[in-house]
């Protein structure tokens, strides 16, 4: 059965001297807001994340990251499944219910929208990008000393906040369920601690709050990332400067108050807020948010 209430999710992960996201077109430069220096994540490099961990998890996922043609990938999990029909074999794929898919093969054609979309993630202040060069392991030639170099980017550091969102009323053509959205807070949460490959160490999940709607409630508090502000662990305000210069998570807090403002304000139409936490993330107006009524709080 299909969920069948709204949800808004927010989550927020740091990044230490790693790539969060490259740029292929941009000699994998991190992406970022020229204007505000604010690095950027897109929602495909989120959603390639949590594919990610279903994978290593040994769940039904349709885009598993490996090199392949649309039939080849198609009768792999054909033959998995015990399905036939195009419509059967995705919509056992925990990745095509909730993120949508469009399929086309022999004379099977069709699209789902998926029911969760995310916003490109945005690093809650301006960051520093630098450049780094070695030389390769080996040499370029037969009996020459001389090697190869390798160029990279890394972001000292980085607190990303995701901002996504699950319709309802795709979930009825997709089939995606509540335990699908579950499976999904899970794999975002600890995917994010799994991505371990050279340019993405030390990518570490700090926040996942995600609220439920009543039945029948078709709006929405919006942009829940832009409900946060950054501060000082002194709880001032940092300029430009002293934002470019932060290195760890222990230099900042977040203060969540306007966040908890808005929860308040729909609380007649809120079912549940679920958060997970990990307390090395200090957050201004903790005990407001732990005080709402309709708050499940998990630490991490």
């Amino acid at each position: 059965m299909s969920f069948t209430g709204r949800r808004e999710i927010l989550f927020l992960y740091t990044v230490k001297d790693a790539n969060p996201n490259g740029d292929p077109l941009n000699q994998n430069h991190p992406r970022y807001d020229e204007d505000t220096e604010q690095v950027l994540v897109s929602d495909v490099r989120i959603k390639r994340t949590i594919r990610d961990q279903w994978v290593r998890e040994g769940k039904y996922v349709f885009v598993d990251g490996e090199s392949k043609t649309l039939k080849t990938r198609f009768e792999e999990l054909r033959k998995l499944t015990g399905k036939s029909t195009g419509k059967e074999v995705l919509g056992e794929c925990l990745d095509t219910r909730l993120f949508g898919v469009t399929f086309a093969l022999d004379k099977e054609a069709f699209s789902w929208t998926g029911p969760v979309q995310f916003k490109w993630g945005r690093s809650l202040h301006a960051a520093t990008f630098e450049f780094i060069q070695g030389t390769a392991a080996f040499a370029t030639k037969e009996d020459s000393q001389q090697r190869s170099f390798r160029n990279e980017y890394k972001v000292p550091f980085a607190l990303i906040a995701v901002y996504g969102i699950a319709n309802q009323y795709a979930a009825r053509f997709t089939g995606a369920s509540d335990q699908d959205l579950e499976d999904l807070a899970a794999a975002l949460w600890t995917g994010t601690d799994n991505l371990i490959t050279r340019s993405k160490t030390e990518h570490k999940a700090r926040l996942y709050l995600e609220i439920e709607y009543r039945d029948g409630f078709n709006g929405k508090i919006g942009s829940l990332d832009e409900k946060l502000v950054l501060l000082s662990r002194t709880g001032e305000k940092l300029d430009r400067d002293a934002q470019k210069a932060l290195r760890g998570l222990d230099e900042v807090m977040v203060d969540v108050l306007p966040l908890v403002e808005a929860l308040k304000k729909h609380q007649k139409v809120i079912k549940q807020v679920k958060v997970i936490h990990d307390p090395e993330l200090l957050l201004t107006g903790e005990d407001d948010l732990k005080g709402l009524g309709f708050l499940a709080l998990e630490t991490r």
